[in-house]
């Protein structure tokens, strides 16, 4: 089988082919189903299977789709991985399980968002929503840069925009859009007033699969920033030392949000955190794989057209919310896949590179 075939054009393509490689696999599937169906009708889930015994002392956990679209790529890593004998081999003889987490926002991986349904960036959507919402004011003083009224954009907010970059530099426009912000719901990088659907779920994930093992390693992958084609490890966990010693150990070359090594910005409300709360006795270390397509600033340009309660349809068809969870067997048949979508999607997948 060529690498290209482990990827795919629809969500549903994608999900059939997650389910058929576990299945040849022995594995079962848990599947958290979304209240909302995808663009073709289709169910959305978040589908987990679990690779290794309940009571493994190591755990790692390979999810895709955090960032919707960007689960393209995710989902074709997972399948080739699923399919991998030499890899099985090996994680099999270090003692390690393995959880593969397919579709962490369903929505946005069948509608081509960033973003889930609630308009909410899930890597900027884990925070205490009790507190006090910290504020983004170079993001306020933009807002109307970053998602202008009519787009493209017109001469005016372009020679603004220019301005503030020369200005203020790159790092500066990108750190203003992409860090995170609260008070902007039809924004770009919005981290909800909410948990979202998606939080709820990859946490209740965490708690049964987690709970157990002492060690927990997570490689959440991404598409977006950096050169076309690089896979850059980012450092994922909080800012503590040796955390990030083991993560170098055990992945080579990892650069960090902390120290201004990494392509992305500093962030707030990131998922990973999750781990420390739902894990509490395990120790953590992970990594974000951030596989790169254009320069920064043509990321954060494609990401305002895409982005936004202006430009998401709002589908209104919803599922029973007791039908939410239930566990597949590699028996059950698989959905049936999207239709052919050529007619109806955007030439370009702008949203796949939105990273961060």
């Amino acid at each position: 089988m060529s690498v290209a075939q482990h990827f795919s054009q629809t969500y549903a393509e994608a999900r059939d082919k997650f389910f058929a490689a576990t299945r040849v696999r022995g594995l079962g599937v848990e599947t958290h189903v979304h209240p909302l169906t995808g663009r073709d009708g289709e169910m959305l889930a978040m589908d987990v299977a679990r690779d290794g015994p309940r009571n493994a002392r190591s755990l790692l956990v390979i999810s895709s789709a955090c960032h919707g679209v960007e689960g393209f790529c995710g989902s074709g890593v997972q399948i080739a991985l699923l399919e991998d004998a030499a890899w099985h081999q090996a994680v099999h003889d270090a003692g390690v399980a393995v959880l593969y987490v397919h579709g962490l926002n369903p929505y946005g991986f069948s509608w081509w968002r960033r973003t889930t349904h609630e308009n909410v960036d899930l890597n900027r959507n884990f925070r205490d929503f009790s507190a006090e919402p910290p504020r983004n004011t170079a993001y306020d003083q933009l807002a109307e840069l970053i998602v202008p009224e009519t787009w493209p954009p017109d001469p005016a907010t372009v020679e603004a925009t220019s301005r503030f970059v020369a200005e203020q530099g790159e790092k500066a426009w990108q750190q203003a859009i992409s860090g995170g912000q609260y008070h902007h719901p039809q924004g770009l990088f919005f981290g909800g007033d909410a948990p979202s659907w998606s939080q709820a779920t990859i946490r209740h994930v965490l708690r049964d699969h987690g709970a157990r093992c002492a060690r927990l390693a997570w490689i959440d992958l991404h598409t977006g920033l950096g050169p076309s084609g690089h896979g850059e490890r980012i450092f994922a966990c909080r800012d503590d030392a040796d955390a990030y010693a083991r993560a170098r150990a055990w992945w080579g070359e990892v650069t960090s949000i902390y120290d201004g090594s990494s392509t992305s910005a500093l962030l707030t409300g990131m998922m990973w955190l999750a781990a420390y709360e739902e894990c509490p006795q395990a120790e953590y270390t992970g990594i974000a794989l951030e596989y790169g397509t254009l320069p920064s600033m043509q990321v954060m340009t494609h990401c305002a057209p895409t982005s936004g309660w202006k430009t998401i349809p709002r589908p209104t068809t919803r599922r029973d919310a007791a039908s939410s969870s239930r566990t597949a067997t590699p028996s059950t048949p698989t959905p049936t896949r999207g239709r052919n979508r050529s007619s109806r999607r955007p030439s370009t997948r702008r949203t796949a590179r939105c990273g961060g």
